[in-house]
């Protein structure tokens, strides 16, 4: 190879998966779960480079996620081993071309040139081995000076994504890119496919860092100066690095393709190729159920299922159960997903307007959109159990040595009462120390704080009572974690 800088991951987390309610959430998205193994696709994104044998070695990773999504990010990278990762912390989406854009500066900020590998977080991809003998391929080329992307060898006529056409070939293989095409109708698609000349579009990409940034500042400058801004005026915070919200708002919002790859073409004078290099490892981007049906082992009868599942003569079906027993009787071609706080049923042929119901819902107010009924924090996570009027049961698990933020609350007392291991307290002046079935008293605008001191987890059940029990009636004093 030509070059031997070090090939630096490039995640991008900053996804919704809307199409997987009610598994997926505004607050726990799908790169998040565990949805086809014991890793979730974050870490099977990351865990698909372990061992690769490229000379100039890979990088710690830069991931670039929501700023709602920052601590179990951070908790499912050091699972990983990745105890330093650099996490940009986007304050509002703006498409991949701004979050591409804010990783190459960071990446080559001290003189650095990595070539950069792209990678969305919520991607399958089975044949790791084969991967990486891509991945090789690419990187030699970015090398060259080209901006390469992957392009997924077609199983199917394929309407739900984009195509790249396919131009003259660079070497035994790679292409030039002669063309982007959108979602087609069938007949198109079935076109394309048989014709054997276009790829579906990964959004996989490599490059060096200088080339995004010289093709960004030719084509989008508007992109690079924002970013550029953001980048300089945002802060180091724990983990993280925040992006200043008042310019990174300001930044145009475009996708990677549209913002650099469509243009290249046109560009001659820039010195940049723009090179496709196919991919046959198996792919999908689990955009909806129905791609993950095709993706999990099925039964004799071709049903995929997980948790507590009963199944009498049925075929053809995904049936996903989180917290209680699900029985199915005579269906067929069915995808139907049970959580604490939601069920979703649906042919399978129409999960891709499952969006049409968060939307629905989003419009409703309805908090099934955001969170599931386990919220996860950095100190550890909650569990609603029961509600009513003027009161408010949680079930709440804090990890050895964390801590809740020091705290009081305007328009709720709270009564705490612990289940497991040892709590411990701060009320007011106080400091208690209490171990099973201990309880505690926090009256309103009394200031606490709850700690767990011990080497297993603290589960207490904690029950509000007050006029107001919104998460929003929280004055902070003191956080480990930095917020406000």
């Amino acid at each position: 190879m030509a070059e031997t800088a070090a090939i630096h991951p490039v995640i991008l987390s900053g996804g919704s998966g809307t199409r997987l309610w009610p598994l997926s959430r505004e607050q726990y998205p799908k790169q998040l779960l565990e949805l086809t193994g014991s890793l979730t696709l974050l870490q099977a994104t990351l865990s698909r480079l372990n061992g690769l044998a490229y000379p100039g070695g890979v990088s710690s990773p830069t991931v670039v996620c929501n700023e709602e999504h920052r601590f179990i990010t951070a908790e499912q990278l050091r699972a990983l081993g990745h105890a330093a990762p650099s996490i940009l912390l986007e304050p509002c989406g703006r498409n991949t071309a701004p979050a591409l854009t804010l990783a190459a500066l960071a990446a080559g900020q001290g003189g650095a040139d990595p070539i950069l590998l792209v990678m969305p977080a919520d991607h399958v991809i089975p044949d790791v081995t084969a991967f990486q003998e891509i991945v090789l391929r690419g990187a030699e080329s970015a090398c060259a000076g080209n901006m390469v992307t992957f392009g997924i060898v077609p199983s199917r006529a394929e309407t739900g994504y984009g195509y790249i056409k396919l131009g003259a070939a660079r070497g035994a293989h790679a292409f030039e890119i002669a063309g982007f095409v959108e979602k087609p109708s069938i007949a198109v698609a079935e076109s394309y496919v048989s014709s054997k000349q276009y790829l579906w579009n990964s959004g996989l990409f490599m490059m060096r860092a200088s080339l995004w940034l010289k093709a960004i500042d030719r084509f989008q400058p508007r992109i690079l100066q924002a970013c550029r801004a953001a980048l300089d005026q945002g802060r180091r915070d724990s983990d993280f690095r925040r992006i200043d919200i008042t310019e990174f708002t300001a930044c145009p919002s475009d996708s990677i393709d549209y913002a650099v790859m469509e243009k290249l073409a046109g560009a001659q004078d820039l010195g940049i190729a723009g090179i496709v290099i196919p991919m046959a490892t198996g792919w999908s981007d689990v955009g909806a159920w129905d791609a993950l049906w095709a993706l999990v082992p099925k039964d004799d009868a071709g049903n995929a299922v997980q948790g507590d599942v009963c199944v009498v003569d049925s075929k053809d079906n995904l049936i996903f159960a989180q917290s209680r027993l699900v029985a199915c009787v005579g269906i067929e071609r069915m995808v139907v997903v049970e959580t604490a706080d939601a069920v979703l049923v649906a042919r399978r042929d129409a999960t891709q307007d499952v969006k049409q119901i968060v939307a629905r819902l989003k419009a409703d107010q309805r908090s099934e959109v955001s969170a599931h009924r386990k919220v996860h924090r950095p100190w550890g996570h909650y569990d609603f159990v029961d509600s009513g009027e003027r009161f408010q049961v949680k079930r709440i698990v804090v990890n050895p040595g964390a801590s809740l933020s020091l705290q009081l609350h305007h328009h709720r007392a709270e009564h705490w009462v612990v289940v497991k291991g040892v709590a411990k307290v701060t009320r007011g002046d106080e400091i208690l120390t209490l171990s099973e079935n201990q309880s505690t008293y926090i009256p309103i605008g009394t200031r606490h704080r709850l700690e767990n001191p011990g080497e297993t987890p603290l589960e207490i059940i904690e029950i509000q009572s007050g006029g107001y029990l919104g998460e929003d009636d929280i004055v902070r004093f003191d956080d480990n974690y930095g917020r406000s």
